[in-house]
């Protein structure tokens, strides 16, 4: 019975690698008798259906064979954003990064750089850990840092982009989450009594992130490590902007 239900085991994965041979390769053919015109056509049927994978092999083809075709530079734009629907981050970049390098003047290289924040934020993104509510604010922030160096040069330079408010607003939940990793750090320090390391990482929330949400948790670390260093004057000068920003912070009334 076992060696029945192997040897059945085995037809069947062999019938499926052969269905999955016949189907790419009815589909490897189709690609290569279309014409250029075709093969947009095919892609973008492919993109409106949702169906990316597709959409990217179609585009690759084209983009192969016919690299100086009439919707060359087209193509390449299509192939960004289906790598982004896909979560594909690495080839997203990768072809990001080669249009912006061949198509320095293209006039819609604002929605490159664009999409190269919005694929750097997407590499930021853990689905699972915002399913479940964990927090995870402490990870490499690495993309998060790239996602706003790349939305903020869009900003720069193209101001007038319809793509410049969405940029904005994606930049200020970056400088959270950026503002976020700075005191997990901090706090770590602070768990560590590396008094002055905590004090210098927690200041450059004040710095680099001001107005944020973290902005009082950095004063009460600030306040915390100059207290234990016996810094008594930039404790003061902590314990001042406090009072004046959040005076109910439980600190001043302690």
């Amino acid at each position: 019975m076992y060696k029945f239900a192997k040897g059945a085991a085995l037809v069947l994965f062999s019938l499926t690698l052969t269905a999955c041979s016949t189907s790419k390769g009815f589909e490897d053919e189709a690609i290569s008798n279309k014409s250029p015109e075709g093969l947009y056509a095919q892609s973008r049927t492919s993109m409106e259906l949702g169906n990316y994978s597709k959409a990217v092999r179609t585009l690759e083809a084209l983009d192969s064979r016919y690299p100086f075709g009439p919707h060359k530079t087209q193509v390449q734009l299509d192939m960004i954003f289906a790598y982004y629907k896909m979560d594909d981050v690495a080839s997203g970049i990768a072809n990001i990064d080669r249009f912006l390098r061949l198509n320095p003047t293209h006039p819609d290289i604002d929605y490159v750089y664009y999409m190269r924040g919005l694929t750097n934020m997407q590499a930021d993104n853990y689905l699972f850990h915002d399913m479940m509510n964990i927090d995870r604010t402490d990870r490499d922030p690495k993309n998060a840092q790239d996602a706003f160096k790349d939305f903020n040069r869009l900003i720069k330079s193209y101001p007038n982009s319809k793509y410049a408010a969405d940029a904005q607003h994606r930049m200020q939940y970056l400088k959270n989450r950026l503002a976020l990793y700075s005191i997990k750090v901090a706090e770590y320090y602070i768990k560590m009594e590396a008094w002055s390391a905590a004090a210098v990482r927690a200041q450059t929330v004040m710095e680099q992130f001001p107005g944020t949400p973290a902005t009082e948790r950095a004063l009460e670390i600030m306040a915390t490590a100059y207290d234990k260093l016996g810094q008594d004057e930039l404790l003061q000068n902590v314990s001042a902007v406090m009072a004046a920003n959040y005076p109910n912070n439980e600190l001043l009334t302690n």
